[in-house]
């Protein structure tokens, strides 16, 4: 079968090729670099089956396009599915499927990863060990041993995170619709209303899907309601903070910390090389200009565990619909 893929890197081919040989026969992929948009929807004309990333658009336009050109699946290689129209796809006769989960501990790390690089400062202290600048001023950190850390979503990778967290020695506040017995199980850890986390955690870390009970769940309101100082830390989804509310408490104090692996912009700004080029969009160059802000482009999955993961099941997923057989991974559409 002939799959179009889109948004591709070097490294997309290099995993999918590999697992794609072990397929019998293998799928006839052809890869665009571009973003998959209402303009380049054209180029999967004939494609019964397309691939895409998080950051190609997947809305009304885009899949009218594709069903006029013949698609009848949308392979997703990641597990959210907030970027698709669900219902013009529904309307479309178009089926979704999506990788629930690949290595939820590639999340899970860099999130620590974010949090250690923030709370020792380790992106100044490389740079100015490189300059042979030895000096400790303005690198002053913190244990995280006795900190109380906040877990918003505690699912495959929330709880991977927390149980990482909680070898430091930290105190554990979950917040979840669908609370774990996994979680309450960690030590120290019990759940908590939102307001309650806000008040009591050092550092906050989300771990939740992009719904619209959650978008912008991190606003101006919610941030008040935080400890002076905060860390805040994001590797989900760039639309749970509200960016304008995160740049006013930076500059009130009120958080202290931010890591962020998402933006709720990045549609134009990440997976691409921009050192040639003026980025225009500038509450992004406002965030970056900040001392205590450290931001990765979206990397939190990149790994090649998480990349082999991903190309498997999705190719498990093309298999499934090429063969008639029932879509273990489809993305329920509404009614």
């Amino acid at each position: 079968m002939q799959v179009a893929f889109f948004s591709t890197k070097p490294y997309d081919r290099l995993f999918f090729d590999a697992a794609n040989q072990a397929q019998t026969p293998p799928h006839d992929l052809v890869y665009f670099e571009t973003r998959l948009t209402p303009q380049t929807a054209t180029l999967a004309h004939g494609f019964p089956a397309i691939c895409a990333f998080v950051n190609d658009e997947l809305n009304h336009a885009t899949l009218q396009l594709l069903a006029k050109g013949g698609t009848k699946l949308i392979a997703l290689r990641s597990a959210g599915f907030n970027h698709v129209d669900l219902a013009t796809a529904r309307d479309l006769g178009l089926q979704v499927v999506r990788v629930p989960a690949y290595s939820p501990y590639s999340v899970a790390e860099h999130a620590v990863g974010l949090i250690l690089m923030l709370n020792r400062k380790l992106y100044r202290a490389y740079n100015r060990v490189r300059d042979d600048n030895f000096t400790l001023d303005g690198l002053l950190g913190f244990d995280l041993n006795g900190c109380t850390v906040g877990v918003i979503g505690t699912g495959k990778i929330g709880l991977i995170f927390a149980r990482i967290i909680a070898g430091f020695g930290c105190r554990l506040l979950g917040y979840d619709a669908y609370p774990s017995k996994d979680f309450e199980a960690l030590g120290d850890a019990r759940y908590v209303s939102l307001p309650e986390l806000y008040a009591q955690a050092d550092i906050i870390s989300l771990h939740c899907p992009l719904t619209p009970e959650t978008h912008y769940l991190i606003n101006a309101q919610a941030i008040a309601q935080m400890k002076a100082g905060v860390m805040l830390i994001n590797t989900s989804r760039g639309h749970l903070i509200d960016t304008e509310a995160a740049i006013a408490g930076i500059k009130s104090g009120q958080i202290g910390y931010l890591g962020l692996d998402v933006y709720e912009q990045e549609d134009e700004i990440f997976f691409e090389d921009w050192s040639q080029e003026i980025i225009l969009d500038d509450t992004f160059q406002l965030l970056q200009s900040f001392p205590n802000v450290v931001i990765t482009a979206h990397q939190a999955f990149f790994t090649r565990n998480a990349l082999t993961s991903i190309a498997e099941v999705t190719l498990a997923n093309l298999r499934e619909f090429e063969q008639n057989h029932p879509l273990q991974n489809q993305v329920q559409l509404p009614e």
